[in-house]
């Protein structure tokens, strides 16, 4: 048994990942990464990288970033500690939900993930102090395939639940998704 549970969202390919962690009277042991079952769910293989983000301060938001092919990368996030508003943005050019984005909270108490595939932006807010989060990544970053979007575009209208603070200087100037942005193609 996985202990992994995966549930559609609005966006194809983005899941809601919950993990049914087991517990006794020593603790509870749960499940990260199943690579069969994330197989399944379109994960494109191996592990290539893992990151761990702190964020110190609620109301704080990173993103929108994402990696352009030959180098896209599906994540799959995983909350450790805290809360997030965590949000996938669909900018791949041939799904039916362009433009689209998702958002789901992420908490250590739930056990909760987000599968992102490649061609989606990722971003995230903080709903606490000393959120913590692990990313594992399908493929290596590459800082010439690195693209991003504003957290603020009004086009994409994305609701954060907290007023957005904490910008990075990169990600502050990030542009807005283009009127004509043709999208990522597969």
């Amino acid at each position: 048994m996985s202990g992994l549970t995966l549930q559609d969202t609005p966006i194809a390919g983005v899941k809601r990942i919950v993990r049914s962690p087991r517990v006794d009277t020593r603790g509870s042991f749960a499940r990260l990464f199943d690579l069969d079952v994330l197989i399944a769910a379109g994960w494109p293989g191996a592990i290539a990288q893992v990151n761990l983000s702190v964020t110190r301060h609620a109301g704080t938001v990173r993103g929108l970033h994402f990696q352009l092919p030959p180098h896209a990368e599906a994540k799959l996030v995983s909350c450790i500690k805290g809360r997030v508003f965590d949000v996938a943005v669909d900018l791949r050019s041939a799904s039916p939900t362009f433009g689209a984005w998702h958002a789901e909270e992420l908490c250590a108490e739930h056990g909760t993930a987000l599968l992102i595939p490649p061609g989606c932006a990722h971003g995230f807010q903080a709903l606490s102090d000393d959120a913590t989060l692990i990313y594992c990544h399908s493929a290596p970053f590459a800082a010439a395939a690195e693209g991003g979007f504003s957290v603020q575009d009004p086009r994409l209208a994305i609701d954060w639940p907290l007023p957005v603070q904490g910008l990075s200087p990169r990600d502050a100037a990030l542009p807005a998704l283009p009127a004509a942005y043709p999208g990522i193609k597969a």
